[in-house]
C-alpha cells in the first residue's frame, strides 16, 4: 500500500526550542516586526530560524539580531533559489514596554525570541526575559525530562 506525502500544514508558527533550554524565562511580551514583502512571505512560510537569535537595545528601540529568514529569489530558471538574510530588525513595543524591558537588561537578563505568529495580516514575535542557565541546570533539565518521559512510559503500559 502506497503511502501519500501530507502537504506540510504550516499554522505561520516558528518556535525557538533552544531558548527554553539555554534560558530561565520569565515575563513575555508580544511584539509587531517591521519586515519587508520577500521577508513576510519567508515568515509565512515558515522559513526563518530564531536559533541563536537575540534582542539588543539601540537608541530607545528594539531590535531582533541574527534571525535567519531564507529570502526567495526571482531568478528565471531556477524557482528554488534562495538566500540567507540575518540582518538587524526592528521590534515594534510601546515605550513603558522597551523601558520596562531595558529595567531588566540592565539587572544583568538576556531578551530572548521565543516564538514568531501570524497573525491575519500581522506577524509577531513573542520575545521573553531570560537568565542564562549554568551547564548543571542544563543537565538538570535533561535529567527531569528523561524521567517524565519514562514515568510516561510506564503509565502507557497500564
Amino acid at each position: 500500500m502506497t503511502q501519500r506525502k501530507r502537504p506540510k500544514q504550516s499554522n505561520g508558527a516558528v518556535f525557538n526550542r533552544r531558548a527554553r533550554f539555554d534560558y530561565e524565562l520569565g515575563d513575555e511580551l508580544e511584539t509587531g516586526i517591521v519586515l519587508t514583502g520577500p521577508e513576510v512571505r519567508a515568515a509565512r512560510d515558515g522559513h526563518v530560524q530564531l536559533k541563536g537569535s537575540f534582542v539588543t537595545i539601540r537608541s530607545d528601540e528594539l531590535w531582533l539580531n541574527n534571525a535567519s529568514f531564507s529570502l526567495k529569489l526571482n531568478k528565471k530558471g531556477d524557482p528554488a533559489a534562495r538566500t540567507i538574510d540575518t540582518e538587524p530588525r526592528k521590534l515594534l513595543a510601546s515605550r513603558k514596554q522597551i523601558d520596562a524591558l531595558a529595567a531588566k537588561k540592565q539587572q544583568g537578563s538576556s531578551i530572548v525570541p521565543l516564538r514568531m505568529l501570524t497573525k491575519k495580516n500581522h506577524i509577531k514575535v513573542v520575545i521573553a526575559i531570560g537568565k542564562g542557565k549554568k551547564l548543571y541546570d542544563k543537565r538538570e533539565t535533561l535529567k527531569r525530562r528523561d524521567q517524565d518521559r519514562e514515568a510516561q512510559r510506564a503509565l502507557k503500559h497500564y
